[in-house]
C-alpha cells in the first residue's frame, strides 16, 4: 500500500503559507568503500537537490572512496567515529565512546580518525563527528573542539546550538528504518506523523526554527522501500520550505 503524505502536505501548506523556510539536511552513515549503494545514494542526492553528508569509518575507509568522493561533490565527508566497534559494557546501549572508557584512549582514536580522514579526503572533510550509534560520552564533548572538530552530530532535536564552546550540534532527526524489527521501512503513518509533529512544533515556536531538520539513511542497509521513502519524502521537503543547509562558521557556531 502506498503511503499517504496527505498529513504532510497540509502542514508544508501551511509552511508556505506562512512563508517559513526549513534548513535541510541529509547524513548517511558507515562509508567505506564504493559500492553500488553508493551509487544509488549518489544518483538521488544529485536527482534532488540535497548533498548527503557522508559520514566515513576511518579504520576501514578505503582510498577508493576518497577517489569516489572527489568525482562526486554532491557528497560531502564527515568523521564516523573510529572503528565503528561497541565498547559498551554488556547489557547498555551499544556506544563506541562510552563513559566507561579511559577519555584519553577514546580521545585519543577520536583524533586518529581526524587525522586519517584528512589525509583520505583533505579539504573536503567537513570537520564533524558522527559517533556511532549516535552516542557519546558527555565528558569527551568537551574536549572535540579542540582536536579540530567543528560540529558534533547525533539523533533528535537538539537541546542547544551549541554542544560545547566552539562546537556547533548539528543532529538528524528522522530516521526510516526499523531498526529493531524487520529493519525494512519503518510503518509510514508513523514516520509522517513523527516528522509533521516536528514541523509543526517549529511552526509554532515551539522548539529550535534554526536547526537543520535531518535526514539519517544509511544506504548499505536499504531495500527498495527504503530508498522509495526517502525520495518520496526529500522530494516533497525540497518542493517546498526546504532550503540546502551548509554548515558556516558564522551562524553554526554562535
Amino acid at each position: 500500500m502506498a503511503a499517504d503524505w496527505s498529513p504532510l502536505d497540509a502542514e508544508l501548506a501551511k509552511w508556505q503559507a506562512k512563508g517559513l523556510q526549513l534548513p535541510l539536511w541529509w547524513r548517511d552513515d558507515d562509508a567505506i568503500a564504493p559500492t553500488t549503494q553508493l551509487d544509488q545514494l549518489s544518483a538521488l542526492s544529485q536527482k534532488l537537490g540535497l548533498p548527503v553528508h557522508l559520514a566515513v569509518i576511518p579504520e576501514t575507509a578505503q582510498s577508493a572512496l576518497a577517489s569516489y568522493v572527489a568525482q562526486h561533490p554532491q557528497l560531502i565527508p564527515v568523521v564516523h567515529g573510529w572503528a565503528h566497534q561497541n565498547q559498551a559494557p554488556e547489557g547498555q546501549k551499544k556506544c563506541e565512546f562510552p563513559d566507561q572508557r579511559p577519555t584519553q584512549v577514546a580521545l585519543g582514536e577520536i583524533q586518529q580518525g581526524l587525522a586519517r580522514l584528512q589525509a583520505l579526503f583533505g579539504p573536503r572533510l567537513l570537520p564533524m563527528i558522527v559517533p556511532p550509534w549516535n552516542r557519546i560520552a558527555p565528558d569527551l564533548v568537551p574536549a572535540l573542539a579542540d582536536l579540530g572538530f567543528a560540529a558534533l552530530s547525533t539523533f533528535t532535536p537538539r537541546p542547544s546550538p551549541l554542544a560545547a564552546p566552539g562546537l556547533a550540534q548539528i543532529n538528524t532527526h528522522l530516521d526510516p528504518i526499523d531498526w529493531k524489527g524487520s529493519r525494512s521501512l519503518a510503518a509510514p503513518e508513523r514516520l509522517i506523523a513523527q516528522i509533521c509533529d516536528q514541523l509543526r512544533a517549529r511552526r509554532k515556536g515551539m522548539a529550535d526554527t534554526r536547526e537543520p531538520y535531518g535526514i539519517l539513511t544509511h544506504h548499505l542497509v536499504h531495500d527498495a522501500a527504503i530508498w522509495e521513502f526517502t525520495e518520496a519524502l526529500i522530494a516533497r521537503l525540497m518542493q517546498g520550505p526546504g532550503q540546502v543547509w551548509k554548515f558556516d562558521t558564522k551562524d553554526d557556531l554562535k
